[in-house]
């Protein structure tokens, strides 16, 4: 993906050929434990930039959800964050080691306990999903740029 920065700022897109639009974002490793939400809210405030203090407040919230479920349901020791902005969608993916899931979203104040993370996902985000990868899980989520 052109553009895509791992932590540290090394640069998977040189730069030579880069055209205006092309994606950009980064992709960050960033520990487990009750600390991982802040820390990955703390990445995605590099965005507020290009995308203003509403979208990276959304982005926030919807990723504190999605971390907060990988350490506390999948005990995840470790997250992946993976930010791709370009100009129409961010992009937005959140994945660990962990056994397969169900991505069910609940009802807010149904018998059974919601899924709050999922439930906000689903609906401050324009397209969302969940991936099993051999053992790798990924949640994903869009949001359209307005």
């Amino acid at each position: 993906m052109k553009g895509i920065q791992m932590s540290g700022g090394v640069s998977l897109n040189s730069g030579r050929g880069a055209t205006k639009g092309a994606a950009e974002g980064f992709r960050v490793r960033i520990g487990g434990g009750p600390r991982a939400a802040g820390r990955a809210r703390t990445e995605l405030a590099r965005l507020k930039s290009n995308l203003g203090e509403s979208a990276v407040q959304t982005l926030s919230l919807l990723v504190t959800e999605l971390v907060t479920n990988a350490v506390r349901h999948a005990g995840a020791a470790a997250v992946e964050l993976v930010v791709t902005v370009d100009e129409r969608t961010v992009r937005v993916e959140v994945g660990n080691p962990g056994l397969a899931f169900q991505a069910r979203v609940g009802s807010a104040g149904g018998a059974e306990q919601p899924s709050w993370g999922l439930f906000l996902v689903d609906r401050l985000s324009d397209r969302w999903g969940a991936l099993d990868e051999a053992g790798y899980q990924r949640v994903w989520f869009e949001i359209g740029r307005r």
